[in-house]
């Protein structure tokens, strides 16, 4: 049932974009804003489920312990600040709003063939880097090479071609 309610968000969140523009009186805002309201607290019923459920923080299982967790609460509690805050006219509201789109990446911690995959992902990030420094330095090296062979014969070449023709 989550991942379903993940992926409608998702949807509704994409279906936002189409109406960027549109005034927020409109019937389709009214709408848009009755869903994600529904989303929130969908979302903020699960929090808390898992809460009573596992704990706060203070065992080792607990709900904060856990990192996808920790994504989940961030993800949540920036909801709840975006609805606390929805009739004022803060600059900051917008990025709050930005937040949303994280919800999709809810999906990552209710999936664990997924979590496992960015998990791994996440700890080849060092091992990648190290491999583009070495490609970089291989890159240098010919380029160096390049630069030293051809030292700017195709320049001087283009500029005679181009007193030739004028």
């Amino acid at each position: 049932m989550v991942m379903f309610l993940i992926f409608a968000s998702s949807i509704k969140l994409a279906f936002d974009t189409y109406f960027l523009e549109a005034e927020k009186d409109s019937l389709v805002m009214r709408i848009s804003t009755n869903i994600d309201l529904f989303f929130n607290f969908s979302f903020i019923v699960e929090m808390c489920v898992k809460l009573i459920a596992i704990g706060f923080i203070m065992d080792t299982g607990s709900y904060l312990r856990e990192s996808w967790n920790q994504l989940d609460f961030f993800i949540v509690m920036s909801s709840i600040l975006d609805m606390l805050l929805t009739g004022s006219d803060l600059q900051f509201i917008k990025i709050l709003r930005l937040l949303r789109t994280l919800r999709p990446l809810r999906v990552i911690s209710h999936n664990v063939a997924l979590k496992m995959i960015v998990i791994a992902l996440l700890e080849s990030v060092g091992g990648i880097f190290n491999v583009t420094i070495v490609v970089l330095m291989v890159w240098l090296i010919f380029a160096i090479m390049g630069v030293n062979s051809f030292g700017g014969k195709f320049f001087y070449c283009s500029i005679d071609m181009y007193v030739l023709h004028t």
